[in-house]
């Protein structure tokens, strides 16, 4: 129960007074100062708790008179209606007078209003600090540290709802966001996209059969995809195949790469909403989509998309990006088959495997991927490839064939066009893997897409300005006023 403003003061009073003792007390005791810092820390919450409560008590209980002014329907409750406030300092109880009307029931309490109460139990402070902690650990793990620091521990459930309820405001603010200063942005955009997948919880059903061993094939868990997806902005960068080859070879980056400008990254996943179903892959390309238009709204510059080359993404990119935009097939997976087609011919981590790569990296490099085809077609005749060996030679073939109009890198590195797509593979693991995929955990999709949504906020270093977004959002739903 909340104590009147001078009976809280003078708690105050005294318990700063305790605070000043004890490190008079501490200091001819000769105490280590970290035994001392944590007992006046625990005392300063004490002292907050108590201030906290005289500046509710010094807004009285809301009593506007028998009616709401300019509504006489509107009618005062007889008696106090009681609400649990939980701070970072502990938890209040707010007494005030509750009106309602009584045919329909909607209550309305001046004090909430006057106050900026949140809709939930929580304050924005502890939602705050609560939830950045949910971005990047495990939500029992959260609630944790925020009873270890605090002693106050909300529970995991209420944890899990308060990250849902907050994702609900990133779409809003992000469509609200203005776009980065023209001096700051570089000279290409890019975008580029990924899947990754993320654990689920298994149906109801299937876990009830928990006890029945698997069948054939059938695996612990299941995977649903999250498409990501990253837009930027960056310098042109003009480079040689041999500047390429350097790189490639002494695996590291050239000092004067230009850095990515205005790097903004999400992930979506496919969900029903109120009977609908919506594709996680093509709200990220709308995303994208829109992010672009927001950057370069007068259609100046150019657009290149990188991915890995499977045939969805380059269809959402033809659906749904400008008709501008260069498709460029990642660098890496191009690569990547060409170290299997090594392997074929010569001993793993060897020099002539090594050397092989060069040469028909090179020739990739300088816009030759016919030559590299026709190569490749020959040396399964000529060597009278069969089983693993042909299959591989094969599917190489097949996948630089379906791509050609995507590796045109002779003329991506004379326009200085990036050729890797390592900005969503990086988002892939620090936005998805890091936090979704730890030992043991299962995720609802609802679960996934709200911490994925905030993840993204964080990640986008956007964090203080959602949380003031979304708080005078809330503010303007419950009263009709923007938060103060």
């Amino acid at each position: 129960m909340i104590m009147a403003q001078e009976q809280a003061l003078l708690k105050a009073r005294e318990q700063l007074a305790e605070l000043e003792k004890l490190v008079e007390d501490a200091a001819d005791d000769g105490r280590r100062i970290d035994s001392v810092e944590r007992e006046l820390f625990a005392g300063l919450l004490q002292l907050g708790l108590s201030l906290l409560q005289a500046f509710v008590a010094r807004e009285g209980n809301g009593d506007a008179g028998p009616t709401i002014p300019q509504d006489d329907k509107t009618q005062r409750r007889q008696e106090l209606d009681s609400r649990r406030y939980l701070s970072i300092f502990g938890e209040l109880t707010i007494e005030r007078y509750v009106y309602a009307q009584r045919a329909k029931q909607k209550e309305y309490a001046p004090l909430d209003a006057r106050l900026g109460l949140p809709a939930g139990e929580f304050s924005y402070v502890l939602e705050d600090w609560l939830q950045k902690l949910c971005v990047r650990e495990a939500f029992e793990d959260s609630c944790r540290s925020l009873a270890d620091w605090l002693g106050v521990k909300p529970s995991v459930r209420a944890t899990e709802q308060m990250s849902q309820s907050m994702s609900a405001h990133v779409d809003a603010f992000q469509a609200q966001q203005s776009p980065p200063p023209a001096e700051e942005e570089g000279e290409i955009l890019v975008a580029t996209f990924d899947g990754k997948g993320v654990p689920m919880r298994r149906p109801v059903e299937e876990r009830a059969r928990s006890g029945v061993r698997r069948g054939k094939g059938e695996k612990a868990n299941k995977k649903k995809m999250a498409c990501v997806a990253g837009v930027y902005s960056i310098d042109r960068y003009l480079r040689t195949a041999d500047d390429v080859l350097d790189e490639v070879r002494r695996r590291e980056r050239r000092k004067d790469r230009p850095e990515p400008q205005n790097k903004q990254v999400w992930a979506e996943m496919t969900h029903i909403d109120e009977g609908q179903e919506y594709n996680g892959r093509s709200l990220v390309y709308i995303g994208a989509a829109a992010e672009l238009y927001k950057r370069d709204p007068q259609n100046q510059k150019p657009i290149v998309c990188v991915s890995d080359g499977e045939k969805a993404l380059i269809d959402e990119v033809d659906e749904w990006l400008p008709p501008r935009t260069v498709h460029v097939l990642d660098i890496m997976h191009v690569l990547e088959r060409l170290w299997l087609t090594a392997y074929c011919f010569h001993k793993e981590r060897s020099r002539e495997a090594e050397d092989f790569v060069d040469h028909y990296l090179r020739m990739l490099l300088e816009g030759n991927v016919g030559q590299v085809i026709g190569a490749f077609r020959r040396m399964i005749t000529v060597q009278g490839l069969t089983g693993q060996k042909r299959r591989v030679l094969q599917k190489t073939i097949t996948y630089y064939d379906n791509h050609r109009n995507s590796m045109r890198y002779d003329e991506y590195l004379a326009q200085g066009y990036p050729i890797g797509s390592g900005v969503v593979e990086g988002a892939c693991r620090h936005l998805v893997k890091d936090r979704m995929e730890r030992t043991g955990m299962r995720w609802t999709t609802n679960g996934a897409r709200a911490i994925l949504k905030l993840r993204a906020v964080y990640v986008n270093d956007d964090w203080s300005d959602f949380d003031k977004y979304r708080i005078e959002a809330e503010q303007a739903a419950l009263y009709g006023k923007a938060a103060a």
